[in-house]
C-alpha cells in the first residue's frame, strides 16, 4: 500500500505523463527548426511557458515565493539548463530524434560518475562497470570507425546531445551540493526567464540572419537564421509547446514530490521508445543498428545504475534522471 509520502501510483502517472510531453516537444521543435531559428522557437517557447509557471505560482506562495537568497545559485542553474537545451535542440534539427535522445540519456551516468569529485560519494565498481557499458554505447553510436564523411552528420553533432547531457548532469549536482529551497514553480519561472535573456540577446545579435549566410552547417544555420513571423497553424504550435513546456515543469515535479526518486526515475525511460516511435511516425526514421546497440546499452547500465542505488541506499534519495525543462 502507498504511504502518504511515496504515492507511487499518482507519482508514475504524472511521470509518465511528463515523459509523454517531452517527446512531443523534441518532436515539434524538430518539425519546426527548418522553417524558424532556435532562439525564436525558445522565446516564444518560454514566454508562455512562463506565463503558465505564474498561474502554478499562485497556488504555491504568490510573488513572495520568487524571493531568493541564491541569485547566483539560479542564475547558474539556468545557464547550465539553457546551454544543455540549445545543445540538445541543435543536435536534434539534424538527428534522428532515437539518436539525440539515446545519447542525452547517459546523464545520470555522467551524474553517477562526477558525484564523486563534485559530492565526495562513493561509488563502488558494480556501478562504475554499468557507467562504463553505457558509455561503451555512446562510443558504438559515435561509429569511430567509419571516416567523417560516411557519417550522417558530422562527429561535432553527434557530441551535442552527450555536451547536454553533461551540463544537465552539472546543474542536478550543483543544485544538489548547494540547495535550492524554492517551489517547483519559482525554479520553472528562474530557468524560463533566464531563456527568454538569452533568447533575447541572440534577437539583437542576429536576429536578423545576417550571420546564418556566413555558414553552410545546418545545426549553426538553424540557429542564427533571421526571425520570421509564424504561420497561422505554427503560431498555435508554438503556444502549445509554452504550454507543454510548463506541464513538463509541473508533471516531473509533482512526481518527485508524491514518492521517492527510486520509484520515479526508471520510468523516464520510456522516452527512448516513444522518441523511437515519434521518429518513426513524423519522420520515417529507424535506428539504425549503432543506435539499437546504443540504445540497449545505455538503457541497461543506467536501470542498473539506478537499482543497485535502491538496493545500497534504501533509506536515501537517489538521485533523478535526465529531465529537460
Amino acid at each position: 500500500m502507498n504511504s502518504p509520502t511515496n504515492r507511487a501510483g499518482p507519482a508514475i502517472a504524472f511521470v509518465v505523463f511528463g515523459v509523454l510531453c517531452i517527446s512531443l516537444n523534441d518532436a515539434l521543435i524538430k518539425q519546426l527548426s527548418s522553417g524558424y531559428p532556435l532562439h525564436q522557437i525558445v522565446f516564444c517557447r518560454s514566454f508562455v511557458g512562463l506565463l503558465v509557471s505564474f498561474i502554478f505560482l499562485h497556488f504555491e506562495g504568490g510573488l513572495p515565493a520568487l524571493r531568493t537568497e541564491q541569485p547566483l545559485l539560479h542564475t547558474f542553474r539556468g545557464l547550465l539548463v539553457v546551454t544543455a537545451n540549445m545543445s540538445y535542440f541543435l543536435a536534434l534539427a539534424v538527428m534522428p530524434l532515437a539518436d539525440a535522445t539515446a545519447l542525452f540519456f547517459v546523464a545520470p551516468l555522467f551524474i553517477t560518475l562526477l558525484s564523486i569529485p563534485i559530492l565526495g560519494e562513493k561509488v563502488g565498481p558494480m556501478r562504475l562497470g554499468a557507467v562504463l557499458v553505457g558509455f561503451i554505447g555512446v562510443v558504438i553510436m559515435q561509429r569511430p570507425w567509419e571516416p567523417s564523411d560516411a557519417l550522417p552528420v558530422s562527429r561535432i553533432i553527434l557530441l551535442l546531445p552527450v555536451l547536454a547531457a553533461l551540463t544537465y548532469a552539472l546543474n542536478q549536482l550543483m543544485t544538489r551540493k548547494l540547495g535550492v529551497k524554492a517551489p517547483a514553480s519559482t525554479l520553472a519561472i528562474y530557468i524560463q526567464a533566464t531563456f527568454l535573456l538569452v533568447s533575447i540577446c541572440f534577437f539583437l545579435v542576429a536576429g536578423d540572419g545576417r550571420f546564418a549566410t556566413l555558414t553552410s552547417n545546418p545545426s549553426l544555420e538553424f540557429l542564427l537564421r533571421a526571425w520570421v513571423w509564424p504561420a497561422p497553424r505554427d503560431q498555435w504550435v508554438l503556444f502549445a509547446m509554452g504550454v507543454n513546456g510548463a506541464l513538463i515543469g509541473y508533471s516531473l515535479s509533482q512526481a518527485y514530490r508524491l514518492a521517492d526518486a527510486a520509484t520515479v526515475a526508471p520510468f523516464e525511460y520510456i522516452g527512448l521508445p516513444l522518441a523511437v516511435l515519434f521518429g518513426l511516425v513524423m519522420f520515417g526514421e529507424l535506428p539504425s543498428w549503432e543506435v539499437w546497440t546504443g540504445i540497449t546499452l545505455i538503457l541497461a547500465s543506467g536501470l542498473f545504475v539506478f537499482f543497485r542505488e535502491r538496493i545500497k541506499t534504501r533509506a536515501a534519495t537517489p538521485r533523478p534522471v535526465a529531465r529537460r525543462h
